[in-house]
């Protein structure tokens, strides 16, 4: 039996702007309007709205809600203050990740999780398989969609739309308040391109409302909608991962460079293993590199040293629109993860040199 692809609320709408409609992580979804390059240098210099409603939101609430999310996250959610968002994942039990997330705090007991589209299913089971406290689990994914309003111009571009102060929400808080007329909109200060801006998250009966605002608001500032190509292209720039690719549920936090959003002051899942990996040390690490020579790297091209030797893998590789030159992330085993390191890349049978550098690739 074929999987149902779902629709978005926007759906129609985005056919109507000449989106690229594909199916991805089970929705139908606009990759492309124009051409990526576009895209991606509108979100870069100007500003640029994304339609990632696919993503899944779930309340978690009650006396309980912190204790299940410190089960089943990584990072220490007893740090995060009312009004502030915090990156972390959910750790396995064989130590890797079911996916990453961001958990928003609006008081003691109310927490939304915010996942991956392509693991909403996996994880609403995941998170309710630990829930043995008893904490109150809600999944709103199907009633919200998400806008991710993303570049320089963005706050200028939409601040007349809301009476909150959208300078004052710093990066990695939120607030809730009227947005474009609507009541109880959630505005973030987060996205997933490096950019700046704001993710918006709405009711779906207020979508529409909310997404034509935001284009009437910003026609002085050339704003366009984006599509998920230049999505793609924007965040590995940044050196962000994505999940399927560069972190699955066999790569552990620690070797995805994400030993900073992975806090042993608390026991959750699988901790004590990752504790020992960190004692320990990690055979292979996930790192960013630069093209020296031309060529542009693809997810599973083997990564060589310079005796051709296989030391790892890429996970995710483009040719950048703001550096016009190759770049991509990978496994590389750890002697050869410093910055500076030189690496090659298989493509097509000829081993071209790469560069290992800090991230994020786009130096601002």
């Amino acid at each position: 039996m074929e999987e149902q692809i779902k629709k978005i609320q926007l759906n129609d709408l985005h056919v109507a702007l000449g989106g690229k409609m594909v199916p991805f992580a089970g929705y139908n979804m606009p990759v492309r309007y124009s051409s990526d390059n576009e895209e991606h240098l509108c979100v870069r210099n100007g500003v640029g709205v994304f339609d990632v409603s696919h993503m899944g939101e779930f309340m978690v609430e009650g006396p309980e809600a912190l204790n299940l999310i410190q089960k089943v996250t990584s990072n220490d959610a007893s740090k995060i203050v009312n009004g502030q968002a915090q990156y972390s994942c959910f750790p396995n039990e064989i130590g890797g990740i079911v996916d990453d997330l961001i958990v928003y705090k609006f008081e003691d007991d109310k927490y939304m999780l915010v996942v991956n589209a392509s693991n909403i299913d996996k994880d609403w089971d995941w998170v309710n398989k630990h829930n043995t406290m008893g904490a109150k689990l809600t999944n709103i994914s199907d009633g919200i969609s998400l806008f991710a309003i993303q570049g320089p111009k963005a706050i200028e571009a939409v601040q007349a739309l809301t009476p909150v102060n959208l300078s004052e929400i710093k990066f990695y808080h939120f607030t809730v308040g009227e947005f474009a007329g609507v009541q109880d909109v959630i505005i973030s200060g987060t996205g997933y391109t490096g950019a700046g801006g704001f993710e918006i998250y709405v009711k779906n009966e207020d979508a529409e409302k909310v997404w034509n605002a935001v284009f009437e608001a910003g026609k002085d500032f050339d704003i366009k909608p984006i599509g998920l190509g230049a999505r793609d292209t924007l965040r590995m720039e940044m050196g962000y991962c994505l999940y399927g690719n560069d972190i699955t549920d066999t790569t552990s936090p620690l070797e995805a460079g994400l030993g900073w959003i992975t806090k042993f002051t608390k026991d959750f899942t699988n901790s004590e293993a990752l504790k020992a990996q960190k004692e320990t040390g990690v055979s292979k690490k996930l790192v960013g590199f630069i093209m020296q020579e031309r060529g542009i790297p693809r997810g599973h091209y083997p990564i060589v040293d310079a005796a051709g030797e296989v030391i790892g893998e890429v996970t995710s590789g483009t040719q950048s629109p703001s550096m016009g030159v190759g770049i991509g992330l990978g496994y590389v085993k750890t002697d050869f993860s410093k910055a500076g390191t030189e690496i090659f890349i298989q493509v097509r049978n000829k081993n071209l040199k790469a560069q290992v550098e800090k991230l994020p690739l786009l130096k601002k």
